[in-house]
């Protein structure tokens, strides 16, 4: 074929290299309940136009946040993104292009990166951030690394109540074993629990603000304990605007925040893609991973921008190397920048007290329903709520209202049974009073 240059004979040379007999096994770690080639019963050919009406008419079937009274958090939130947001990065100056591997003649990409740092060390009250990461659970992973180079220890202690998709990421890119990690995952967490855990061979202690039971916390005592023994206090935030209204991980005694972007400029799409933030004191600088962008002056004093850090593979010797993921989110991360810069400060701090409100007065309405116990004793925009059926049928008879109602905690906490009658509710500038009124009657109805 045209574009795959290898012969019969180039392939089963490659097969008896490497010792297999053909394609296949390549493929055979995969369990075998897994159908590599399921029969999606799809037909032969199509015209565009047939194919262009079978697909709007499959994905008319699906309920999502355009179309449905919308609820759901737990790390991706839906915001309103203003139009101008995507009609700036799609310009091809920006849409096309990359990494700055030539930092001296990609002055406007290494601007937009500038002001992006800037904004994120403002939000999270760090000195110095990252040009971006892939996402909050990735850049989290890679805090954590970060503080195991810096203390020189291993131990790593989770609070219970961080996301489990986050507890996930940082045991596996950070390599974590077994015996240096402690995380529960099983509880409504009291952060002052976590406190017998931490010891003198802790390197850090990793806590989510708001957490993921919707939590808010006040980390400056907590911070106080991990610094005396000897730790660094990692904070994650995944719901930027509620940087807006609470105190920053910074005037709280972080060390390292990591958050993710995906609420400014992002829309859910799905999951991704997304954009990680990373920031940090000032001290740890040539321990952060990735890319930092700076500002100088060239040879006739005019103001400049360069590649300051590059600590990833791509630029120099892979043992020097702080981290292996070789990439950061450009388009996300000018997005973000942009959506942040239209709203200025006073818009972002009242768009986040918006968040808020909406929330309280939603809170108010649910927390009157018969049976219904919301369990959070604070939050932002998200809470848990403890229904009187199981979280499934509720959810499950809620969609078929055109109400996707919240996210079932045993979902994403599956070895724990005394989650299945809990789910998280979230709520954001996007939700109406109405939208309230019908989950609240929806949701009588259902469990009357």
């Amino acid at each position: 074929m045209r574009y795959l240059p290898l012969t019969d004979k180039d392939r089963i040379e490659m097969f008896e290299t490497i010792g297999i007999k053909d394609i296949d096994d390549l493929f055979s770690n995969i369990q075998k309940k897994v159908d590599i080639n399921p029969d999606l019963k799809l037909p032969n050919h199509m015209t565009e136009i047939e194919v262009e009406k079978n697909l709007s008419g499959l994905a008319g079937k699906n309920l999502h946040a355009n179309n449905s009274a919308f609820f759901l958090g737990g790390g991706s939130y839906n915001h309103h993104i203003p139009s101008s947001v995507d009609h700036i990065i799609q310009r091809s100056e920006f849409l096309t292009s990359y990494t700055p591997y030539q930092p001296e003649i990609s002055q406007g990409t290494l601007q937009y990166l500038f002001e992006f740092q800037t904004q994120v060390s403002l939000l999270t009250g760090m000195d110095v951030s990252n040009a971006s990461m892939y996402d909050g659970s990735t850049s989290t992973a890679e805090a954590v690394s970060m503080a195991k180079r810096i203390t020189k220890k291993n131990r790593v202690v989770l609070s219970s109540s961080i996301h489990p998709h986050y507890a996930q990421t940082i045991k596996t890119v950070s390599g974590i074993s077994d015996e240096d990690l402690s995380y529960k995952g099983d509880i409504l967490e009291n952060l002052m629990d976590i406190e017998s855990q931490i010891d003198e061979d802790t390197a850090c202690v990793v806590v989510q603000n708001p957490d993921f039971f919707g939590s808010c916390h006040d980390l400056s005592y907590l911070s106080e304990f991990i610094h005396k023994k000897g730790a660094l206090l990692i904070v994650v935030v995944t719901e930027i605007f509620s940087l807006g209204v609470m105190k920053s991980p910074g005037d709280m005694g972080a060390d390292i925040v990591a958050c993710e972007g995906q609420s400014l400029g992002n829309s859910l799409n799905f999951g991704g893609p997304y954009v990680g933030l990373l920031s940090t004191r000032k001290k740890y600088l040539r321990q952060l991973p990735g890319r930092i962008v700076g500002e100088s002056e060239d040879v006739d004093g005019r103001k400049g921008f360069v590649l300051t850090l590059s600590a990833r593979e791509q630029h120099i010797r892979r043992e020097k190397a702080t981290s292996n993921i070789c990439t950061n989110s450009g388009l996300c991360s000018l997005a973000f920048t942009i959506h942040l810069t239209l709203l200025g400060e006073l818009g972002f701090k009242k768009l986040s007290l918006l968040n808020h409100e909406f929330t309280c007065d939603f809170h108010d309405m649910v927390s009157r329903l018969p049976g219904f116990e919301v369990v959070s004793k604070s939050f932002y925009n998200e809470f848990t709520l403890k229904l009187p059926i199981n979280a499934d049928d509720f959810l499950d008879s809620m969609s078929k209202k055109g109400i996707l109602a919240g996210i079932p905690i045993k979902r994403l906490l599956p070895e724990n049974k005394n989650f299945d009658n809990y789910i998280i509710v979230a709520c954001t500038e996007m939700n109406s009073k109405d939208d309230f009124d019908k989950y609240v009657n929806s949701a009588k109805e259902i469990t009357s």
